[in-house]
């Protein structure tokens, strides 16, 4: 396999559609093998183009625009990093010979919760919660009440939990509405599931190209308001119940096809698998992959796309911890305890340009050998050293 340098007329190039914290870690994983990196988001100085070798700030839901970067500098393959992006563009570039990743129509069907649900259960008979989707404030209550309280609404575009609320009883109804519409992303539908009183969640980190497929170890999360705080790898579980989950996340990513990391989300309830969703791309979760393998989410996303062998070394046991904003601010400043620096952890600073309540801006990382309990309670104990000033 020939491999180049960025910035030649013979360069292999690869172009982000979305530029956050996860998009960063691809651009640097890929620039390690030589690849030429463009980082495209909707704002600028995202987290990945502070290293990619380009940068654009385009409306990514409009065709035109992601047409026009597409074609100007015409990428080996597009990597599509988040939901909010114009899938007809994708389409588009397709017919026109361009290399989505995985494909287009993968892309299509996990970027709204209705066609992923409805592939998962309705094509692929996969278990899951049930669900209905709604457009009206009158249909939402009635689906609610058809389903049972608690249950889970969502918009069927969104991403990062931004929308998600869990309706208790009735009376949260009207609420979860107001929440639902306010989600960046597509609230025009929402789907309302079923909830299901699961032991525990997990993300499986699926990689797929023509060689095969390779399964991480399952990572554990624990998410407050749809979007994950801690995660650990790998979570303790019966074999039965890894076995299943394998088996899941390998039907639902050969059903979507194309080559790539998917992060594949499941319910375990005792031994039974129950269906979530499926992104395919790096997953926020699997940031405990930078401290636990050899070759972190990020790399073995760049080898599959690449058609490199998968194989990687388990470190160990590991737990991330997300940081998230207490302030609003266009000049950031996070204060990182310096013991946190140690052989067996470190912080991953993503960089963003702007805070607001809640954002995401760094992540505690933390190792033990044989522990992932023990890893999760470092973890948090990690991220209350770091404060914003």
């Amino acid at each position: 396999m020939k491999f180049t340098a960025p910035l030649k007329a013979n360069s292999t190039k690869i172009l982000l559609l979305g530029s956050g914290e996860l998009g960063k870690e691809v651009v640097i994983e890929a620039q390690r093998l030589g690849l030429e990196t463009v980082a495209v988001d909707s704002y600028a100085n995202a987290p990945a183009h502070l290293v990619a070798n380009k940068a654009y700030v385009i409306d990514m839901k409009n065709e035109d625009q992601v047409l026009d970067v597409i074609r100007r500098e015409k990428p080996d393959f597009i990597l599509p990093e988040v939901e909010a992006i114009s899938i007809s563009a994708l389409f588009e570039a397709e017919k026109e010979g361009f290399h989505v990743i995985p494909n287009a129509e993968a892309v299509n069907k996990t970027m709204n919760r209705k066609n992923i649900r409805v592939f998962a259960c309705e094509e692929l008979n996969l278990p899951a919660s049930k669900y209905e989707f709604v457009s009206t404030l009158d249909e939402l209550k009635n689906a609610a009440t058809k389903i049972g309280f608690p249950c889970v609404i969502k918009p069927v575009m969104s991403s990062s939990g931004h929308g998600q609320s869990i309706a208790k009883t009735a009376n949260d109804i009207e609420k979860s509405w107001e929440i639902a519409k306010e989600a960046r992303g597509d609230a025009s539908e929402l789907i309302v599931e079923e909830f299901i009183t699961f032991d525990y969640e997990i993300t499986l980190l699926t990689v797929r190209n023509e060689t095969g497929t390779t399964f991480c170890e399952p990572i554990g999360h624990i998410q407050k308001d749809g979007d994950y705080i801690f995660s650990w790898q790998p979570m303790n579980m019966s074999e039965l119940a890894k076995q299943r989950s394998i088996d899941v996340a390998r039907k639902i990513t050969d059903g979507l096809g194309g080559r790539g990391l998917f992060g594949v989300e499941l319910f375990i309830k005792g031994d039974d698998v129950y269906f979530s969703e499926v992104s395919p791309r790096p997953h926020d979760t699997g940031m405990v992959t930078m401290i636990t393998q050899s070759q972190s989410e990020f790399a073995l996303h760049i080898r599959a796309i690449l058609g490199l062998p998968l194989d990687y070394v388990d470190y160990g046991c590991g737990a991330s911890a997300a940081y998230k904003s207490t302030t609003d601010t266009f000049t950031p400043e996070l204060e990182i305890d310096p013991s946190i620096f140690t052989k067996n952890s470190f912080v991953r600073v993503f960089s963003k340009p702007q805070t607001h309540l809640g954002r995401r801006m760094a992540v505690a990382l933390s190792f033990d050998k044989n522990s992932s309990d023990v890893a999760l309670e470092n973890a948090k104990e990690l991220i209350e050293k770091i404060k914003e000033n």
